[in-house]
């Protein structure tokens, strides 16, 4: 009898551990499943937008396009708002004139850049310097420049590339940027305008800075001006040195940040390098930069 109700004793322990690995099982299951669901929840809110963020895209070229200049979108950086489907689109769209091209801003654009963001004097002149070196096509260091010798001198795998800048990141290349200088410069950046200064009607906080007589302080408070103002009817504002500002007629070049925001929070943005003009797929616009990353 004793015995009896031993064995019986262990069979329930048995169908004790049996039903709770049952259990433990059955939970890791819902659990992977559960994971499953909210990883494709996941996959399709980042990817609705990421596609309202191209659609954003889009429409500022067909803003860009407009004929009419009092309906075109302004580039010189300020938001513009829309909605798409159930998402909220903020973009922001810069022409690549009112950036700092540094393939051919001169020395001492370059110095002004450099000084305004905290440089001191002397290390404005040697960058300035290197930047200059990097680009032309000789081995003659220039004065406080830096060629070949000078860089294998510090340590640096390759020399200066001795040609224009084919990407701005190309710039941390060039030996004694410092990274937290070139975080700071790059939104005013460009290796697509040809010109020798930014023009201010377009040109970001970063790249005004470039400019003679121009402070953080001015700058900030010169975009700020201009983006209150109707672009509609002519801009035309007057910078600290006395130089007048007018917007002139639709670029070619220009950059465009699109940030989609769907209703439960999750966000992509795009940012990209659009040049208006057809391409050999009928597109209406070549694109020459482009980032993206999603959010939420």
């Amino acid at each position: 009898m004793i015995r009896r109700n031993s064995q019986t004793g262990v069979a329930l322990v048995m169908v004790l551990w049996i039903l709770l690995l049952v259990t433990i099982s059955t939970g890791a299951y819902t659990l992977m499943a559960r994971m499953d669901q909210l990883e494709a929840h996941t996959v399709l809110w980042t990817t609705r937008a990421r596609l309202a963020a191209e659609a954003g895209l889009n429409l500022s070229v067909l803003a860009l396009r407009d004929p009419e200049d009092e309906t075109r979108w302004v580039a010189d950086g300020r938001p513009y708002e829309l909605h798409y489907e159930d998402a909220v689109i903020e973009i922001k769209i810069t022409d690549e004139r009112g950036k700092v091209d540094i393939n051919t801003t001169d020395e001492r654009g370059l110095q002004q850049l450099f000084l305004s963001n905290g440089l001191e004097p002397e290390n404005a002149e040697l960058l300035a310097a290197a930047v200059l070196d990097w680009t032309d096509a000789d081995d003659m260091v220039r004065p406080k420049g830096a060629e070949v010798d000078d860089y294998e001198s510090a340590g640096y795998q390759v020399g200066p590339g001795n040609r224009g800048f084919i990407m701005v990141e190309e710039l941390l290349q060039v030996i004694g940027l410092p990274w937290e200088l070139y975080q700071q410069i790059e939104p005013g950046l460009t290796v697509w305008s040809e010109s020798s200064q930014p023009d201010p009607a377009y040109a970001p906080v970063e790249a005004l800075l470039a400019l003679p007589d121009m402070n953080l302080e001015d700058a900030t408070n010169f975009v700020e001006e201009r983006h209150s103002q109707d672009a509609s009817k002519g801009l035309r504002m007057a910078l600290p040195n006395g130089q007048v500002a007018m917007a002139g007629g639709p670029g070619v070049t220009y950059s465009i940040v699109s940030k989609a925001t769907l209703p439960n929070g999750v966000w992509d943005q795009i940012e990209a390098t659009i040049r208006l003009g057809g391409n050999p797929e009928g597109a209406p616009f070549r694109i020459l930069r482009w980032q993206e990353g999603f959010h939420h």
